[in-house]
C-alpha cells in the first residue's frame, strides 16, 4: 500500500512537473494570440466610432438618425482555428491575419435601404479606410433570400509604438433585412431538426416579402423627406 501510495504520489508530480512545462512552453503563443485579438478589438472600437460620428452628423444634418444600432463581434478561437483547419490553412498567427477577413465584425442596422449606401459611402470616403473587397447581397440576394451589403476593410489602429493595419468585416442591413436573416439562422440551424426544401421555399417569399417592405418604407420616406425639403 505504501509503495502504490509513494508511487502516486511521483505520478502526480511528474504531470505537475510536466504540466508547468506545457504551459511555460507555450506561454509565449498565448501572449501573441492575446496581443493580436485586442489590435482587433481596437479595430473594432476604431470602426464603431466612425459609424457613431457619421450617425451623429446625419441626424443634424436629416432630422433623424440613419443607423438604427451597431452591433460588434470577435471570432472565437475555436471557430477560428476551425475555419483554418477546414479550409486546409496553416495554424499560425500570421495565416489569421492573412488568410480570415471576419475575425473583427461589426454590424450596422439601419433604418432604410438608402441609408446603407449613405453610411457605406460616407465610411469607405474616409482617406484611412481602405476597401479590400465588396459584395451587395442587396442588389443581388443570395439564393435563399439573404440580403445585406458586406465590406471587408482595414482601418488603422495607433499603439504606443505603431501603427497597424487591421481587418474588419462590417455588414450594413436594415431592420427588415436583419429581422429575416435572425429569425432564419434560428429556424434553419435548428439541433435535431431536417430543415425541409418546402420550409426554405417559404423562408425565401417572406424575404421577398421583406425586400418589398423595404421598398416601400424607402419610398414614404423619399415622399416624407421631399415634402419637408420643399416647405423649408
Amino acid at each position: 500500500m505504501k509503495f502504490r501510495r509513494k508511487s502516486k504520489k511521483k505520478s502526480s508530480g511528474l504531470e505537475s512537473l510536466v504540466n508547468r512545462g506545457l504551459m511555460e512552453a507555450t506561454k509565449p503563443i498565448f501572449e501573441n494570440i492575446n496581443k493580436l485579438m485586442a489590435y482587433y478589438r481596437c479595430a473594432i472600437m476604431e470602426v464603431e466610432t466612425k459609424l457613431n460620428v457619421l450617425n451623429e452628423q446625419f441626424s443634424l444634418q436629416y432630422d433623424r438618425n440613419p443607423i438604427s444600432s451597431i452591433q460588434t463581434r470577435l471570432k472565437r478561437m475555436d471557430s477560428i482555428s476551425e475555419k483554418l483547419a477546414r479550409d486546409d490553412l496553416p495554424m499560425t498567427l500570421q495565416s489569421m491575419e492573412e488568410n480570415l477577413n471576419d475575425i473583427a465584425g461589426v454590424r450596422v442596422i439601419c433604418s432604410f435601404p438608402e441609408d446603407v449606401y449613405m453610411i457605406a459611402e460616407a465610411l469607405l470616403s474616409q482617406d484611412d479606410i481602405t476597401l479590400i473587397s465588396k459584395k451587395d447581397y442587396i442588389r443581388e440576394p443570395k439564393t435563399n433570400g439573404y440580403r445585406s451589403l458586406h465590406l471587408i476593410v482595414t482601418v488603422p489602429i495607433f499603439l504606443a509604438d505603431e501603427k497597424r493595419l487591421m481587418k474588419v468585416e462590417i455588414q450594413l442591413r436594415t431592420i427588415a433585412m436583419d429581422s429575416w436573416a435572425s429569425l432564419e439562422h434560428q429556424l434553419r440551424y435548428k439541433k435535431e431538426f431536417e430543415f425541409t426544401d418546402q420550409m426554405a421555399d417559404e423562408l425565401y417569399r417572406c424575404a421577398q416579402i421583406s425586400a418589398e417592405l423595404d421598398a416601400r418604407m424607402d419610398n414614404l420616406r423619399s415622399i416624407v423627406h421631399g415634402n419637408i425639403k420643399n416647405k423649408r
